[in-house]
Order: structure tokens, then sequence, then C-alpha cells
């Protein structure tokens, strides 16, 4: 065995003792920061025992550099280092030392290590962190490993320099904002980077280096030591450092590389290296899932590093800047500092905890201010124990909130700012317990608390000019709305009860309802306020899965809302609450039938009864007179309206009858098959008609071209005319850019009537690409086969992961089995799919039978 190989096999057996040492490691300051200087310092002897055998000359030194040059480096990070010259050599020059720098940093490859180097003279050091604050930020943690400190001790003079503390905080700065950016601006990503996210640790880091770059300290103790932080933040920066240092770490274990994204994959083998269980040692489920456990501590302790980060960031700025911003007077409690809110003084919360609540007022009414000190911030953090109980029941402290809720303007910009700096969990003690609250459905992409935030923001929106073109029908109602707090309130407690168990909208509603009981809002409001909570995902359910075209749905619908304004209220906060979801959920689609949903109900609740028969020929009409636009013969719709019943008028709106019309008028009869296509006229995608005799298996052979052809499937509405042909509408999207709609259609008008009318043998499903999420987090399917109200025609419910091709799994079934279709209602909640069709086949009138398919689907459903 070679020298190289022996110092491999002494160095994995040290990492391998070392990595199991982590396993056992507790997240406290000492224990993690001992396991990651272990590491450091294992590296720093294979280091010097490589630099030594290379044969350097003795006025060269080898410098640790960027994160190892900390003294800490965690299991599978990158070893970075520098080999430092004197002025004057070139290894380009040298054929003899540039073989011996490129046998060097090979021996570190093969030993193990994971080297990053790079090899600069003094002046080369100086000039390239003149230009890169990258560089510059890794020479700022240069550590001597071995060789010459009297050169590393020039290094450093040189160094030091030509740094600027100012300039250098700036960059940072910036650099920070824009690393924030990329991850957006939130430390509540489902899967966060537990160092570059906010929050993370590279929030804490970038704080040392600022802090030691102007002269304050390299360590949290010499910061408190120099007056910029207290001891009880630094305790609070250690413990969360520490946690997240730990999870970082674990995170490398588990992964068995460098991996610092808290990815889906990992987030529950992470969490069991912590004790967490998602199941009892009988094998039971436990309420909170493992990993659920784990990123909410990760939640906490970032939302706290995000604080003290900001707080430090101000502090040093102002020491910068001795100048600082002038200060004029709000109150005799607060100051305007430079736009900041900034305390009279530092136990102002202790002494008057009734301004506590007082600074998010002032922050939405006063003009011109913009934030909070760092003063104000640290006064705030320092207070958290003033906020309890008897806090939240003070008369005075209750009008205070209620007067934030009921402000004309800054709604949102004072929840966010309340719930960054703790106070919105401390004074709404239920909202606390959402903080940080992972939602496991595949629907929403926030945290509990973070989508609430998003919802509220997004009525806020409807109510603000400059907004008014997102959703022109929302603004237009909302500009008609009296009390926009109402909405906002309803928007606080909608998912308020999220992860208790049971039915989170009723018990969200009892909340709320003691919620407006302590706050003395008038019983009206109230009782509002509670039915929006309570019915919040009513609209969305029925507008998604149910048949609108039928008067019976709408009724029931109408007598639920009651009258027109508790509507408009629902309408305009379940606009905002799937808008709030995840940005991939919202579609024009889905605002077409909550829209159609409002303008139906609107109607009965006007005191219209359902009236089939006036509905069409108000629908008739309407198509008539776009129909005039394109001079086609008179009554050049009669022949096709004539094959068609009361259902087909009841379910398509006028624009399309008007559009099959024009593409059929001349064709019916004929014996052949047409496809048309278009650009949706209701946003994304494309509307796809076909017109052909029917045959038994023809909507699984439509569903097996769109899954053959990258489409998904949106809508589907299915008619069969009385001359036996059917007439079938499709609403489908693809991945391709939207300027290549044209010859998307000219593709699928030919290639679906080429399919239809080749009739061959369904093709076989294809296999989707399932997304990491559904594979972390899987959805058991759920199949629900039931007869409508009438009994006549049978409710098919749907649940499952989604994929491509997942309707066409369905429709092979139903064609197998002779089941023919009229209604297909496909809604996607993120990455799972709930679907209802309305079908009817002799088979369903069978028990047996109905097991048999209802059995087949599940199969299918479940070959993910």
């Amino acid at each position: 065995m070679t020298e190289t190989q022996a110092l491999r096999e002494q160095y994995r057996e040290q990492k391998a003792a070392l990595l199991q040492q982590l396993q056992t490691t507790s997240a406290s300051t000492r224990g993690i920061h001992g396991v990651l200087v272990k590491f450091a310092q294992q590296v720093d002897q294979v280091l010097a025992e490589l630099w030594a055998r290379a044969g350097f000359p003795a006025h060269f030194a080898l410098l640790a550099v960027g994160g190892y040059g900390r003294g800490e480096l965690f299991p599978h990070s990158d070893v970075d280092v520098l080999v430092l010259l004197p002025d004057g050599v070139v290894p380009d020059q040298n054929s003899e030392l540039k073989q011996q720098l490129e046998s060097f940093i090979g021996d570190c490859w093969d030993v193990g290590l994971e080297i990053g180097s790079s090899v600069r003279t003094i002046s080369e050091c100086v000039a390239e962190s003149a230009k890169d604050v990258t560089v510059q930020t890794s020479l700022l943690e240069a550590r001597l490993l071995v060789g010459s400190a009297e050169l590393f001790a020039d290094f450093g003079k040189r160094y030091r320099q030509h740094l600027d503390p100012a300039a250098f905080f700036v960059a940072k700065s910036l650099e920070l904002r824009q690393r924030h950016n990329k991850f957006e601006n939130t430390p509540y990503s489902l899967e966060p980077n537990c160092k570059e996210s906010p929050g993370g640790l590279r929030d804490l880091q970038t704080l040392l280096w600022v802090a030691k770059a102007a002269g304050y300290g390299q360590s949290w103790d010499e910061l408190a030591a120099n007056g910029l932080a207290t001891e009880f933040e630094v305790r609070q920066i250690k413990t969360n450092e520490a946690l997240l240092s730990l999870i970082r770490a674990r995170l490398h274990l588990v992964a068995k590389r460098r991996e610092d994204r808290l990815v889906f994959d990992l987030q529950t083998a992470v969490a069991e290296t912590f004790g967490y269980r998602t199941h009892a040692p009988d094998g039971t489920r436990l309420a909170v899932r493992a990993s659920e456990a784990l990123m909410r501590r990760y939640y906490w302790a970032a939302k706290a590093v995000t604080q003290l980060h900001q707080i430090l960031m101000l502090n040093i700025e102002e020491r910068l800047h001795p100048a600082g911003q002038p200060l004029s007077r709000v109150n005799e409690r607060f100051f305007d500092k430079g736009g900041l809110i900034e305390v009279a003084s530092d136990d102002l919360y202790q002494r008057e905890p009734h301004a506590i609540l007082e600074t998010f007022l002032l922050y939405q009414t006063t003009v011109g201010l913009k934030g909070l000190s760092a003063r104000t911030l640290r006064a705030l953090y320092n207070a958290r124990h003033v906020m309890d109980g008897a806090f939240r029941r003070d008369p005075v402290n209750r009008e205070t909130f209620r007067q934030i809720l009921q402000q004309p303007e800054g709604i949102t910009h004072a929840m966010r700012l309340m719930n960054q700096t703790s106070v919105l969990g401390r004074y709404l003690w239920v909202f606390r317990r959402i903080v940080g609250q992972m939602q496991h459905d595949l629907f929403h992409v926030y945290t509990v608390d973070q989508h609430i935030l998003m919802v509220l923001r997004n009525v806020r929106r409807f109510f603000m000019a400059e907004h008014a073109h997102e959703y022109p029908f929302c603004s237009q109602l909302a500009a008609g709305w009296d009390k926009p707090w109402i909405l906002y309130t309803a928007a606080l407690f909608h998912d308020i009860a999220k992860g208790r168990g049971g039915d989170h909208s009723e018990l969200g509603m009892a909340e709320v309802q003691r919620f407006c009981r302590d706050h003395e809002i008038a019983q009206e409001d109230a009782d509002l306020i509670a039915f929006l909570v309570g019915e919040h995902l009513t609209m969305s359910r029925i507008a998604q899965k149910e048949d609108l075209s039928d008067p019976e749905v709408i009724g029931h619908f109408a007598k639920r809302v009651g009258n027109e304004r508790q509507l408009t209220a629902l309408y305009l906060l379940t606009v905002a609450d799937i808008r709030g979801t995840s940005p991939k959920v919202w579609n024009a689609w889905k605002g077409k039938l909550l829209e159609d949903l409002y303008r139906y109900t609107l109607r009965v609740l006007g005191g219209r009864a359902p009236d089939p028969s006036a509905e069409i020929e108000a629908r008739k009409r309407e198509a008539l007179v776009q129909l005039a636009l394109y001079a086609l013969p008179y009554e050049a719709q009669k022949g096709l309206w004539d094959t068609l019943d009361v259902s087909y008028f009841m379910r398509h709106d006028a624009s399309d009858i008007a559009w099959h019309t024009r593409q059929l008028s001349r064709h019916v009869g004929s014996a052949e098959t047409l496809v048309r296509a278009r650009q949706s006229p209701v946003g994304e995608g494309m509307q796809v008609l076909v017109y052909t005799p029917d045959q038994p298996d023809l909507f699984a052979r439509i569903c097996g071209y769109f899954d053959q052809a990258g489409f998904s499937i949106l809508d589907a509405k299915i008619h069969t005319a009385s001359n036996g042909y059917a007439l079938d509408t499709f609403q489908v999207v693809t991945q391709m850019l939207p300027e290549h709609y044209r010859e998307l259609t000219s593709l699928v008008q030919c290639d679906l009537t080429r399919t239809i009318v080749e009739a061959g043998p369904l093709p076989p499903p294809s296999r989707g690409r399932v997304s990491r999420r559904v594979k972390s987090f899987p959805i058991t399917p759920r199949v629900d086969l039931r007869p409508d109200e009438k009994a006549q025609r049978w409710l098919l419910s749907i649940s499952a992961s989604d994929r491509l091709g997942l309707l066409y799994l369905v429709a092979r079934v139903l064609a197998r089995h002779q089941i023919s279709l009229q209604l297909a209602k496909v809604s996607t909640l993120g990455e799972r799919v709930e679907d209802t069709f309305l079908i009817q086949g002799p088979e369903l009138q069978q028990n047996r039978k109905q097991i048999e398919i209802e059995t087949e689907l599940l199969q299918a459903l479940g070959t993910v």
C-alpha cells in the first residue's frame, strides 16, 4: 500500500467515526460546533501531511479559505484552500513548481478530499478581491494551515489596507437581497435550502463577515462585547445556529453527498435522525408526520434568524454611518427616523405594553413610515414575554387590533410585519399554532401562515385601483363593497384551524366567532365573517365538481348562501383563496367556472326561479347575435339545433353554441368526422370540438390521443345528438408556448381526425412522469360511485395524484364496461386531481359490476 493509499484509508476511518458521532450529536451549540471543528481539524492534519510530502519552499503558505477558513467543516462540503505565493513567483514560468502544485492537488483528490483550490500571490489576492466580492469574502476568513507565518501576516496586512468596510457592507447587503429574491424572499419554502434560503446559515455568516470587515468582532460573543448584540440575542442566535447546523450536517449524512436543500425525498429520513416518527411503535399513524415536526422546528429557527439578522444588520449599518438619519417626533412614544419607526426608549414596551400594537397602527396610518428601526425591532424582540394572556385580554389592545383590521390601507404590510416580528402569533394565540405548519396535500405550496397572508394580500388587491386589471370582475364587485375589513378578517381566519384534525372550516368558524365576541364586532358583521370561514371551500367545490347546468345544483347553492351580499363576499374570498395556494393552481378555466356559478346563483337570489327553457332561449338568442357577424344562410343553425336537446344548450354558453354552429351547420347528416380546434376563449390552452358518428370507445380514443400527444384535459363536455352523432368539446393545455397555437390547432385537427377514423386498438397508456412531491407524499387513490339525486345517471368521483394521461386511464376502464360519459369535470389542485364524471350504462345497475368497475379504477389509478 502506498503512502497516499494509507492516508486515504486513515482519513476514511476517521471520517466514518465522526459521521457516527454526528448521529448522536445534540442540537446544542457545543455539541454540533465541536463535531464540525473535528471535521475541519481532521482535514487540517491530512493537508499538513500532504504539504510536507510535496516539499514546497518554506516561504510558501497553505491557507484555508471560505467556510473551511472558519475552522468548521460540514461532512461533504468542499475544502477550499489557497496556495499563497510571494510576489514575483509565477508557476507558469517554473515547470518544477507547476508540477509540484499539480501533484499536491492531485494527491488531495486521491486521498478523498473534495478540494477547491486556487494559487495566487499576495498582489493577485488583493487585485482579485478588489474586483470580486465573493473572493474578498473568501479571503476574509483565511486561516493559516501550514507554511510561512510571515507571508500570511503580510497577506493579512495588505488585504486589510484595501478592505473598505462600508463598501463591503453595501456589496454583501445587495448580494443578500439577490439571494433572498432567488428564494422568493421567504424562509417558508416547502423545500428550503438550510444554507442559502432566507433565515438560513448564510444570513448568520453574512452578519459575521460584515462585522469582521468593520472590526466589530469575529464571534457572537465579541459582537455582544462591542454593543452590537445583547446577551439574550446572542443566546438566541447560538441556539438557532446550532439547530440549523445540525440539520444541514444530518442532511449531508442522510444524502451521503453535499446537499443543502431539505427536499421532500430526504425530509422524513432527516427527521428520523432527530427522533421524530410518523408511526407509533404499534404501527398507528401519529397526528403529525416526522417530516412535519422537523420542518416546523426548522421554520421557527429560520424565522428567529430572520428577525435577529435584520436587527444586527441595521445596528452594523448605523455604526458604519454614525451620522444616521434625522429624528422627528411622531408622538410621545415614537420618532420617525428616516422613514423607520423608532421607539423613544429601549424599555418602552415593558413600561407601556399598549405601545406594541400601536407601533403597527402607526405604520399603517402615518404617511412616510416604511418599516421599523433596529432599536424598535430589538425592543419588540425583547418584549415577547410581555405579550401574555393578560395582554391579549386587554380591552385597549383589542380595540387597537380592531383598528388595524379596519384601516382602509396598509393591512397586508401591517399583518406581514406583525408576523415577521412574532407579534401576530403572540396576540392571536390561535394564529401562533399554524406558524410554520406544512400542508402535505400537494395543493398548497406555502405554510399555513404564509398562505393566509397571501390570501389576505389577494383580497386587498381587489380593492386597489392599480390591480384592477388583474381580475376586473372581482375589482368591480369589490368597488361596491362597503366593509373590506370583513373580508380581511375572514381571510385571516379561514384556515386558522388547519392541522387539528376534524373539519377546519367548522373549527375556524368557532374561533372567529370567539374573536368577534372578544373584539365587540357587531353581530351582523360577525355572522357574515363566520359564514365565510365556515363555507370558504363550498363555492370552489361546487364550481369544479358539480354540473352547473343543473338548476337544482344552483338552487341548492343559492339557498345555502342566502343572499347577494354573502354570495359576493364568498366569491371574492374563494378567488383569493385559490390564487393563494400555488401559482400553478389558478387558471382562467377555474375563474370561468366560479364566475358562471356566481352569475347563475345571483339570478336565483334576484328572484328569478331557475327556468331552463327561458335560459335556453336566452342563450340561443345570444348565439344568433354572434352568428349574424358571419353571414351564414338564413336559419343555417336549424339543422344542427334540431338534433340537440335541452342538456346541450344548458351545458354550453352562447359563445360555444355559436362556434359549434359555425363549424357544423354545413355538415349535419354527412358521414364524415369533423375536428376543429381554436385558442381557448377563456385563457390558456385550446378548445377542441369533435363531431363524429358515435362509437362505444370514442371518449377513450380521444383521451388516448391527447395522452400520446402530451396534452392535459381540463374539461370535457360530452353530448350525443338525436342523429347518433357525438358532439364533444374538450378544454386542453400543453407545455408548448402559446405563440405556436396555430401550428398546434392544425396538428390536432389532422391527427385526431385520423385517430378517430382509423379506429384501431386503443393505445397503451403512457407512463407520465411523477413529481418528487407525489413520490414523497403520495395520495391514496379514492373512487366514489353513486347515483345522482334523480337516480337516472351516476356520479363518479375520483381523487388521486396527478400525472399526464390520468384521464385516459379512467376512460379505458369506462370503455371496457361500455359506459357512456356525459360530462367530465377535471379539477387539478396542485399535484392532486379531483375529477367528477356524469356517466350512465346498463352495467351500473348491477352491484357486482359496480364493485368491479370501482376496483379496476383503483388499480388503474394506483399504477404510478
